[in-house]
């Protein structure tokens, strides 16, 4: 990673290494169940804010209401530069994965001054030609994240046939995830934000093929308890955190969870500790 680089990156992790990032970027994707609970989104900022996350993860329309925020002691902004069509519950005839802004890719994350850019890097059953337009997306970003100095988020998503569970499940199939993680450091991935495998005892396997920091995304909502005990054991695989959106959004109070996943990423909270954090907050009214 460039110097340049790397003083964007530092405004993420902090000295532990590690970092959460609340991603609320679903608004471009164009999928309706993804906007229970960003209906008010300067709400939901604000909460986030208050919780303190090391980053949030906006796409460009939204990036002001964090940006415009006084002081420096807030998240770092990522933003997203692509945009797409694959999370919807029906498979559509053409399917396709395009950069925000096909011109200059970069222009607004540097206005907003982000610390750090996320792409996809997609793998659907029978689609090739979508495979192919993420890599023609990742490409054209890579070099212009060097040319800026800016870090590279990739996201590598391998989902399974829409016919099993309606639209965007993860495969956790880790013969499928480990060779798009390696593809996506291939092509220069400074960040990897990765599909949890099937089974978590498998996931040291991402994280040496990513050769650089792996965060875990999350997927659909699940249960508070599910959520800590399986973010523990993939943070014990060597993860360097985690980047979660539903399963804190669409928390009826975010700022509560936040703290949780905070103690649990930079403090080696356990799952227990984790929810007993969580029900600190929620009876102190924090």
């Amino acid at each position: 990673m460039y110097q340049t680089a790397k003083v964007r990156f530092n405004r993420m992790f902090n000295e532990s290494g590690r970092c959460l990032d609340v991603a609320i970027d679903h608004g471009i994707f164009n999928e309706y169940s993804f906007l229970d609970g960003l209906e008010n989104v300067e709400q939901v900022i604000g909460q986030l804010v208050a919780a303190g996350p090391d980053a949030i993860q906006t796409n460009y329309g939204q990036s002001d209401i964090l940006q415009r925020i006084p002081g420096k002691n807030k998240p770092a902004l990522v933003m997203r530069v692509d945009m797409g069509n694959p999370y919807n519950a029906e498979t559509h005839r053409v399917m396709f994965s395009a950069l925000q802004n096909e011109n200059e890719p970069l222009l607004e994350a540097l206005r907003m001054d982000a610390s750090c850019v996320v792409c996809n890097l997609l793998l659907l059953p029978n689609e090739p030609d979508l495979h192919r337009q993420s890599l023609r997306n990742l490409a054209r970003i890579r070099s212009e994240c060097d040319k800026y100095g800016i870090p590279l988020m990739i996201e590598p998503l391998v989902m399974a046939p829409n016919d099993k569970r309606g639209g965007y499940q993860v495969d956790g199939n880790k013969k499928l995830i480990v060779p798009l993680v390696r593809q996506a450091r291939e092509i220069g991935a400074d960040i990897i934000k990765a599909d949890p495998t099937e089974h978590v005892e498998d996931y040291h396997e991402v994280v040496e093929a990513a050769r650089c920091p792996v965060l875990v995304r999350g997927g659909g909502k699940e249960s508070l308890e599910s959520i800590f005990e399986k973010s523990y054991q993939f943070l014990q695989q060597g993860t360097k955190g985690l980047v979660y959106g539903r399963n804190i959004y669409q928390h009826p109070n975010p700022t509560q969870i936040v703290k949780a996943f905070m103690a649990m990423i930079h403090q080696n909270a356990t799952p227990a500790e984790a929810l007993a954090i969580y029900h600190q907050n929620e009876q102190s009214g924090q």
